[in-house]
């Protein structure tokens, strides 16, 4: 009944097209109304100390460090650095964009901030030089959802403070599988485009080659500096975020000297404003999160899942067939904040390694991102690049298989995340 109670009003208000963050609010109020303990300032107290924690600072911070790459060049150095490699080759666009958006992921955690960027710089490119647009938007919007599993990753910092596990150690077990996802999309395109007849650029002199890394030295070298600093223990993860913001600000004025007051208070507000939302949504879901342990609800998970506690593979491959359901009707952050305080006591019971778990589950909700009919990053390709949400959606399907693909590989095969997670953390 409980459960049933907190379902009904959760769903519910979002049927009725309430914001997430006051359905959450609005089910915890429901909860506390069926458990006969309704009170108003506790409701309120557990809002407020949801949004009182020291790690979830590195948010604000990354999604700046990511508006400022957008809008100081260096977004744009990245793209010409991919391109003098590889924009020579057949599909070298498709190309392009996969390496542009691994590195892009490995500055800005977002992956909407990704694929909105990448699709206003590739996408004309690409369609002028003959590609198939639809195609192209799939592959860019496939792409774009690289940027929550290689660190730094927004919905690695929420996952970690949800479950209580080391941000740090996520940042670093998400390397592999991030790359493994832009291993599969450039496997994916090569098969697509065997047969097409696409207009290539002329191939680059070295000393173009080395004209485009120098130019990009100071934008390729932030990845380089948090992973180092988390590896080594220079930083946490906030104080990582912190570096970022201040590197990207230092690089795009006094390097690049790109950014102008106009963009510089852009950036700000709209971090600004993307930070309120994810922040509020996080408050409110730690309210959800707390009645729900008062109700024993995870106990009841647990119980429920017994028969698959003793196979730690069925209960990942279940649990994993569960994400994907709810991705397709809920955006990736108010479904880490629902799902991981009811899924973790089983997880642990099970034996899982949480790391390795909250790894798969936010790649599993970064696929989400691509799935109709909620699938943000698919509107914000279809809207930048003026496609039709259809259209966007038939690009991307092959290379949402392709991801799909990658991630009951890593189920059925742990090792690929836990060997190198071990090391690099060890």
């Amino acid at each position: 009944m409980i459960l049933t109670t907190f379902l009904v009003a959760l769903l519910g208000a979002i049927a009725l097209g309430i914001p997430i963050a006051f359905a959450l609010m609005l089910s915890a109020a429901a909860l506390m109304w069926h458990l006969d303990m309704f009170d108003a300032q506790i409701l309120a107290q557990n809002l407020i100390n949801g949004a009182n924690s020291f790690p979830l600072l590195a948010v604000p911070f990354f999604m700046l460090a990511g508006e400022i790459m957008t809008v100081g060049g260096l977004s744009r150095r990245i793209v010409d650095f991919a391109m003098v490699l590889v924009g020579h080759v057949r599909g070298g666009l498709g190309y392009v964009t996969i390496i542009t958006a691994c590195l892009m992921a490995a500055l800005s955690g977002s992956a909407v901030a990704d694929a909105a960027a990448m699709t206003a710089l590739l996408l004309p490119m690409m369609t002028a030089a003959g590609y198939d647009k639809k195609r192209s938007a799939g592959l860019i919007a496939s792409a774009g959802i690289i940027a929550p599993v290689i660190p730094p990753s927004i919905g690695l910092i929420i996952f970690g403070v949800s479950a209580n596990v080391s941000i740090s150690k996520l940042f670093l077990a998400g390397i592999v599988p991030g790359l493994l996802m832009g291993a599969a999309l450039w496997i994916t395109w090569t098969w697509l485009i065997r047969r097409e007849k696409l207009t290539t650029a002329p191939r680059k002199s070295m000393r173009e080659v080395l004209q485009a890394a120098r130019a990009g030295i100071w934008a390729l070298g932030m990845p380089v500096i948090i992973v180092v600093g988390l590896r080594f223990g220079v930083f946490t993860p906030t104080e990582a975020a912190v570096v970022a913001a201040v590197y990207a600000l230092f690089v795009s004025t006094v390097i690049y000297r790109e950014m102008t007051w106009k963009s510089f208070y852009r950036a700000f507000y709209n971090s600004a404003k993307v930070s309120a939302v994810i922040m509020l949504l996080v408050a409110a879901a730690m309210v959800s999160a707390w009645l729900i342990t008062v109700a024993g609800l995870p106990d009841r998970m647990v119980d429920l899942l017994d028969p698959l506690i003793g196979e730690p593979m069925l209960l990942m491959i279940a649990a994993m067939l569960l994400v994907v359901l709810v991705g397709t009707a809920m955006d990736m952050t108010p479904t880490i904040l629902i799902l991981t305080p009811v899924m973790m006591p089983a997880i642990k019971a099970a034996g899982i390694d949480p790391i390795y778990f909250g790894v798969l589950f936010i790649l599993n909700n970064a696929i989400g991102l691509i799935t109709p009919p909620v699938g943000t990053v698919l509107n914000t390709v279809a809207g930048v690049g003026r496609l039709s949400m259809d259209d966007t959606t038939r690009g991307a399907l092959p290379f949402m298989l392709a991801q799909l693909a990658v991630l009951f590989l890593l189920v059925l095969f742990p090792d690929l995340v836990l060997v190198p997670a071990h090391w690099l953390y060890r």
